[in-house]
């Protein structure tokens, strides 16, 4: 009993170590990335307006329907981040890649929101 008490002791001793040295390994939060890179605080910008906006929308029980809201703000998203890449990247591949999404997500945005009005669903248009 007196070796388990030490072991715990020990244990209780290490482990608020190890956690600090651990988190100081950690590189740049989100927050902290944000204050030095602008591309970066609009690409995460639009990660948390999709969350929101996804976690914002109540089932409807038709499938279809409940498929379509959740794409229409993910489909959004993808067009805020390529807008940062064209505004923010540098590499010709990757900003024709940009354009590209833009495009075909407004085609799908669009296609979408005509499903729900044929529908007559109600639909939440994205940012």
């Amino acid at each position: 009993m007196n070796r388990q008490f030490w072991r715990m002791a020990v244990l209780s001793i290490l482990i608020p170590f190890v956690a600090l040295a651990a988190r100081r390994q950690v590189p740049q939060t989100h927050g902290q990335m944000a204050m030095k890179d602008p591309n970066w605080e609009e690409l995460m910008g639009s990660m948390d307006r999709m969350h929101a906006a996804m976690a914002s929308i109540q089932p409807s029980g038709v499938d279809d329907n409940d498929f379509v809201q959740v794409m229409l703000p993910h489909h959004q998203a993808a067009i805020d981040m390529a807008k940062s890449e064209l505004i923010y990247g540098n590499d010709p591949q990757i900003r024709r890649l940009a354009q590209e999404i833009i495009t075909d997500q407004q085609s799908e945005i669009q296609l979408m929101q005509l499903w729900v009005k044929q529908q007559g669903y109600d639909s939440k248009k994205p940012n």
